[in-house]
């Protein structure tokens, strides 16, 4: 075989600028790094020792920001869902078809590429043990989107944080061990465990502390009488009962951290292991936070500013502070960077790599500009100045409280900051369509089981939810036979099913019978057993919540209901109601017992 010089001298150029690029990156054949990210749900800024707050103890979570890199002027979104796909996906969240927390405008469009995908395609095991919502229903559920585990739930939030109810196990129902944020934890260093011997993504997003605020008494009683010395910047504002919750519920992730970082110690990962730790949004109430202005939900620095520690020991320098701007988009083309995956997807990110300002290997960018988007609100962030939703300018250098205007002073920076939020939104937002009809899959033929939960359900008559706040609700007022809840749907396998409706229903109420039918298939069931358990949730409440109460919820089995393939509306309705009322209903929970398609 006749090979001229000149090849031999650029795959032999090849060769070597592959192996300075992960000597760089701290990369060996078959030493792929491991990754962690670690998400947490409504915490703020403020809410750690690290960033000065002395109403609380943060060790683990100092301890991590000190060993590797703290960025000062990183961004999220104001609330759950959209953080969540810009983190999965490198992408402004509206791109993804993102534009609701709950009913279907949490899902992330099928058509966009997860990190989960990303590191699946380079042969890491992927894993996610935590609140997801960014869809229920496969393939929007996380084991349709490139994860190999799930354990947690797929809703905006959960009602009960105890042992709770109708935890997902990869799409079947399972009974939670223990408080919320503890287990999460021991089912992750379990799929750590399992897999040390291999690269594994690991995705741990908590669901606290969201409310409802409970938290086990070990971390409440220590901060139940204690004097909070920081206070927001308006005191009157602020709950010091909700306060000291959230912070005692930061204190157990505290805890829960440490267990990650020991158990990576222990297995001896340490140096082969990329550990990230952040937030979703601002907090959940006016508590300290750097004297910021807006909490979650706000485009302001309050509700999107969050915490970012990067920890790698012996690739990123122990100290490493970061002072560019930067957001949760950067996250998939940093680590993929960092662990020199290719980073092939569908689309094009929004986010750039920080690879290089982590390994010191790059000055700052100057010119970047970041923004932020929620309920018709946008704002936008320079290396400087923020330009709020408002069209008011602020130094965040010398005013991160953005209390004063200079606008004025910088009409030109004005008008241009101006500018570019138009253009971006003419961009990125004209592809959003929230009231595109995306009916809920059912039976995809890669997966058995499909929950189609209260939230997703509309309520038609008497029937109402349990809470104006769909996530974790219940229908309740089901006394007529006009009454119905309907679900739209689309059955991606035809083919027959098994139907369980998780129900409760009083003694004196037994005997109706219910019908379930989608096109010409019905199943017809009368509810001869009660069970009537009361709600639950106040007794472990620190504060009383907003959100529905729940109970335990018994699973009653209909049948087989044969469901064709097609779009249509599922529906439940009552034939004969011998009682007060038929039953209050939780979800529809169906699995696929065959398929048609072949």
């Amino acid at each position: 075989m006749n090979i001229s010089r000149s090849k031999i001298t650029i795959v032999l150029l090849f060769l070597v600028i592959v192996g300075f690029r992960s000597r760089c990156y701290g990369q060996q054949a078959g030493q792929q790094p491991n990754v962690i990210v670690i998400l947490t749900d409504d915490q703020g800024w403020g809410d750690l020792g690290y960033h000065g707050n002395t109403n609380l103890e943060t060790p683990h979570l100092d301890r991590l920001a000190a060993s590797g890199a703290s960025f000062s002027n990183f961004y999220v979104s104001p609330v759950c869902s959209p953080t969540r796909a810009e983190l999965l996906t490198g992408r402004y969240h509206p791109r993804g078809g993102v534009y609701s927390t709950s009913a279907g405008g949490e899902r992330l469009d099928l058509d966009e590429t997860t990190i989960a995908e990303v590191f699946s395609r380079a042969g890491y095991r992927t894993g996610i043990f935590g609140k997801w919502h960014n869809g229920m229903q496969y393939p929007y559920h996380p084991n349709g989107r490139g994860f190999d585990e799930f354990y947690g739930f797929a809703s905006g939030h959960w009602g009960d944080y105890f042992s709770p109810q109708l935890l997902e196990h990869n799409g079947k129902a399972v009974q939670g061990e223990g408080y919320i944020t503890n287990d999460l934890t021991d089912k992750a260093l379990s799929f750590m465990r399992q897999h040390r011997h291999e690269p594994f993504f690991l995705y741990v997003p908590y669901n606290t502390p969201h409310s409802p605020m409970q938290v086990p008494d070990r971390w409440w009683n220590k901060l139940e009488d204690k004097k909070l010395d920081m206070r927001h910047r308006d005191p009157g504002k602020e709950d010091p009962e909700f306060s000291r919750a959230a912070l005692a519920m930061v204190e157990n992730i505290d805890w829960n951290v440490g267990r990650i970082l020991e158990t990576v110690r222990q297995l001896d990962l340490d140096n082969n292991t990329i550990v990230v730790y952040m937030s979703d949004n601002g907090p959940n109430s006016w508590r300290w936070n750097g004297g910021m202005r807006g909490r979650k939900g706000s485009t302001d620095e309050g509700g999107i500013r969050s915490p970012l520690f990067i920890r790698w020991p012996g690739k990123i320098a122990a100290g490493t502070r970061i002072f560019d701007i930067s957001a949760a988009i950067d996250l998939l083309p940093t680590l993929a960077d960092l662990a020199g995956v290719a980073l092939q997807t569908a689309h094009p990110p929004d986010g750039i790599s920080l690879a290089p300002l982590l390994l010191k290997q790059q000055r700052s960018r100057k010119n970047r500009l970041i923004f932020s988007h929620w309920n018709g609100r946008t704002s936008v962030r320079n290396s400087t100045y923020r330009l709020d939703h408002r069209g008011r300018l602020y130094n965040i250098k010398r005013d991160r409280g953005q209390r004063h205007d200079s606008s004025d002073q910088h009409p030109g920076l004005t008008r241009k900051l101006t500018r570019a939020v138009r253009k971006w939104e003419k961009q990125v937002l004209s592809a959003l369509d929230e009231d595109e009809e995306r009916p809920f899959p059912v039976g995809h033929p890669d997966f058995r089981y499909t929950q189609l939960p209260a939230r997703d359900g509309m309520p038609h008559g008497n029937i109402r939810r349990s809470n104006r706040y769909p996530n974790a609700s219940f229908f309740t007022g089901w006394t007529s036979r006009r009454d119905s809840i309907t679900w739209n749907v689309d059955v991606r396998a035809g083919g027959r099913y098994k139907v369980e409706v998780y129900y409760t229903c009083a003694p004196e109420d037994r005997g109706s019978v219910i019908s379930l039918s989608f096109k010409s298939h019905r199943l017809v069931h009368k509810v001869s057993r009660a069970h009537d358990p009361p709600l639950r949730g106040r007794k472990q409440d620190r504060v009383e919540r907003v959100e529905s109460y729940v109970k335990d919820f018994r699973p009653l089995e209909l049948g087989v209901i044969r469901l064709e393939e097609g779009q249509g509306t599922l529906t439940l309705k009552a034939l004969d109601i011998p009682g007060r009322q038929v039953m209050d209903v939780r979800t529809v929970m169906l699995t696929r017992v065959d398929n048609e398609r072949h």
